[in-house]
C-alpha cells in the first residue's frame, strides 16, 4: 500500500483503496450470479473472461481505468439483456465509475 498526501487528504493506492474494495465485491457478486444463471447465454465465456481480467487487475492494485471500462463494455454486451443479472451488473458499473474517467 502506498499513500500520497494530496492537499489535506491521503490517497490510498492498492488493496485498501475503497474503490478497489467496492469493485472487488461487485465483480465477485456478478461472477457468482452469472455462475448461478443456468439458462443458455451465448456470450457467457466472454463475460467470465472479462470478470477474471478485472479480478486480476484488482489483485495488482488500483487498475487502469481504460481497461476497466473496456471490460465493463464487453461484460455489459454479454449479459446486459439478462434481467436476472441487471442488479449485479449495475453494481459493477457504479464501482467502475468510482475510478473516474480514463486519462488521455
Amino acid at each position: 500500500m502506498r499513500k500520497e498526501a494530496v492537499g489535506h487528504r491521503a490517497v490510498v493506492h492498492g488493496q485498501d483503496d475503497p474503490r478497489v474494495i467496492a469493485l472487488r465485491r461487485a465483480v465477485s457478486r456478478l461472477h457468482r450470479e452469472l455462475a448461478g444463471y443456468r439458462a443458455q447465454l451465448a456470450d457467457r465465456q466472454i463475460a467470465e473472461e472479462e470478470l477474471a481480467a478485472m479480478e486480476a487487475a484488482l489483485r495488482a492494485g488500483a487498475p487502469e481505468v481504460g481497461g476497466l471500462r473496456h471490460s465493463l463494455l464487453l461484460i455489459a454486451g454479454a449479459v446486459g439483456s439478462v434481467s436476472a443479472l441487471s442488479g449485479a451488473l449495475a453494481e459493477v458499473c457504479k464501482a467502475v465509475e468510482l475510478f473516474g474517467a480514463p486519462t488521455p
